[in-house]
């Protein structure tokens, strides 16, 4: 009988993306994330992934273009999020919306061009019910700006420096793919009973919300704040732990050794954090989390996770918690983009088996 959760089931073959979680590494079409976060654009790394192939000059240009051209929201979506109460979670919005991006025209569109219409209007969402909420008014996208840079001067209404800039997009593209995760699991479901795009980019949108999946940088942050901190951080840290309480941010149900993504984000942040001292504890709480876990659970390979430092660079660019579940979102948007085209380039219905466990009279 299988585990639970469908732990080591193998449920699909992909060409988009392989987690090693013996040797802790991650790889995007052939490539290390960690590379490419260091060495790419947003715009690059979703080619990649989207296309199989790093593009030359020409091609970038073109993709480039074609996420620019689609940030505007169309008028019925506008209206929708501009009346929803405020107190609806964004996430609940985000899936209204995508949902809604189902009309006639869009439908018609190619797959690839679906997937560019859901990557480029996210951001522009996010951005703009955001500033709803807050009572500002509403900033429309530059043309000028990248994708990552446009999200930032939507969200604030200036410009982003460009170590704020570089930051985020590291971020986003250490988070765009990660394997069979339950989101994108969801999203080759709902693709395999051939229903549309948007559909199942909505359906994965659920599955993130759940605060076992997308919401776990928010907990960092909740975490880092209670801490305070470092003279209170060994205390605090051994009364969760005897507690049986988790400690946000370490052990991963892939990685059994530290987190490559978390690696390369704890070096994005040293480089463009703007509170050192917040920083600095940051880092403190890590070390001591990652020797009393030692400690109380020898058993267990539990390392710091992506989610401690993506709350890390979250903070550094000035991020509110509210949004860092629907960042999320437009990040692994692309990952959901390419496991839709791959579920449909050889479907076959998902339908796993159960096993009955009540009883029979």
């Amino acid at each position: 009988m299988n585990g639970k959760g469908l732990e080591n089931v193998i449920a699909a073959e992909t060409a988009v993306s392989m987690v090693d979680g013996e040797d802790g590494k991650l790889i995007y079409r052939g490539y290390l994330a960690a590379d490419i976060a260091m060495e790419s654009s947003f715009e690059e790394a979703a080619y990649l992934l989207l296309e199989g192939e790093k593009p030359n000059t020409q091609q970038l240009l073109t993709f480039t273009d074609s996420l620019k051209e689609r940030r505007t929201v169309p008028g019925h979506i506008q209206k929708m999020v501009q009346q929803m109460p405020a107190d609806v979670d964004m996430m609940n919005v985000l899936e209204a919306a995508v949902s809604a991006l189902a009309e006639k025209d869009t439908l018609q569109e190619s797959p690839r061009s679906q997937a560019a219409r859901l990557i480029a209007l996210l951001p522009v969402i996010i951005a703009s019910r955001h500033r709803l909420i807050q009572k500002k008014e509403i900033v429309q996208a530059d043309p000028a700006l990248s994708h990552a840079a446009n999200y930032l001067y939507m969200l604030r209404g200036r410009q982003p420096a460009e170590t704020e800039r570089r930051a985020l997009e590291a971020y986003l593209i250490l988070t765009m793919e990660h394997g069979m995760n339950a989101s994108t699991f969801t999203s080759r479901v709902i693709a395999s009973t051939e229903s549309d795009f948007f559909s199942a980019a909505a359906g994965a949108m659920g599955a993130l919300k759940g605060p076992l999946h997308g919401g776990a940088p928010g907990g960092v942050m909740d975490m880092l704040e209670a801490v305070g901190c470092k003279e209170n951080a060994e205390a605090w840290l051994r009364k969760r732990i005897e507690a049986g309480e988790k400690v946000m941010g370490f052990g991963h149900r892939v990685y059994k050794t530290i987190d490559p993504r978390a690696e390369a984000l704890k070096k994005i942040c040293e480089s463009t954090a703007n509170d050192n001292d917040w920083l600095d504890t940051a880092h403190y709480v890590e070390q001591k989390a990652v020797q009393l876990l030692k400690e109380y659970k020898p058993e267990r390979k539990l390392y710091t996770n992506v989610e401690f430092y993506a709350a890390a660079v979250l903070k550094a660019v000035d991020f509110p918690k509210e949004l860092f579940t629907p960042t999320f979102a437009l990040s692994r948007s692309v990952g959901w983009s390419a496991h839709i085209l791959e579920q449909r380039s050889d479907n076959r219905i998902i339908r796993p088996q159960s096993v009955y466990t009540g009883k029979i009279n």
